[in-house]
């Protein structure tokens, strides 16, 4: 399986999405730059945190509009994985290929530390290898994490089952309904705020952020099986 990093200027947690994929999970993976037209020869895309064009605007405003996002956006059509940590789950709302927005921390500081997550709906491409209801610990950081979106979306996003990750026990940033992370209708696109590339070795503080990216792995090994 072929993934792809998209790095934009400002992104800061490539390399360690690069490390989780390539030294941890052991598939093959590639950084690709924000002004690539074509992400054909991937099986997998990977939109990282930091802070894309400085966060000017608001985060992931100005990233929508590279030239990488027309393929990101095919991609997603086709039914490739599409998984979006902190900026990168923030550049996906602003590009319209998930519902909602994000608003500053409640806090309005940035919050970086281990915060427990409760998996809502383990029958994702993300999830398979979590159990529904598992609870596990995933860092975050960031200053824009509240995540926001009007009733009508809300419910939606209930009766679709599409809240994949809520922040147990704690809400550290205000997020509504506790909302960690969401998938959209189709199931092939998530979005995060917690990074759970810095949670893949017990070396790191704790693995729990791996099975995520074994359930990808998973997921379009199960696809791509031949049968006779």
């Amino acid at each position: 399986m072929k993934f792809a990093v998209v790095v934009f200027p400002g992104s800061n947690c490539d390399i360690d999405m690069y490390h989780a994929i390539s030294d941890e999970l052991g598939e093959e993976v590639e950084y690709v730059w924000h002004d690539a037209h074509c992400l054909d020869d991937f099986d997998a895309i990977l939109l990282p945190g930091g802070f894309s064009y400085g966060d000017y605007l608001r985060s992931g405003a100005i990233a929508r509009f590279s030239n990488v996002m027309k393929a990101i956006k095919k991609a997603a059509d086709d039914g490739k994985p599409i998984l979006g940590v902190c900026n990168g789950f923030q550049i996906l709302l602003e590009a319209g290929l998930l519902p909602g927005a994000m608003r500053r921390n409640d806090t309005l500081t940035f919050i970086c530390r281990p915060v427990k997550l409760r998996v809502e709906n383990n029958e994702t491409i993300f999830t398979s290898q979590y159990e529904r209801g598992e609870v596990i610990t995933i860092p975050i950081a960031h200053g824009e994490g509240n995540y926001y979106c009007d009733e009508q979306t809300l419910q939606q996003l209930i009766a679709n089952n599409q809240i994949v990750f809520r922040y147990e026990g704690e809400n550290p940033n205000g997020s509504l309904h506790n909302i960690a992370g969401i998938v959209n209708e189709k199931g092939n696109v998530l979005g995060m705020m917690p990074h759970p590339e810095r949670a893949v070795h017990e070396l790191l503080g704790g693995a729990d952020g791996l099975k995520l990216f074994q359930s990808i792995v998973t997921y379009w090994r199960d696809a791509h099986v031949v049968t006779t």
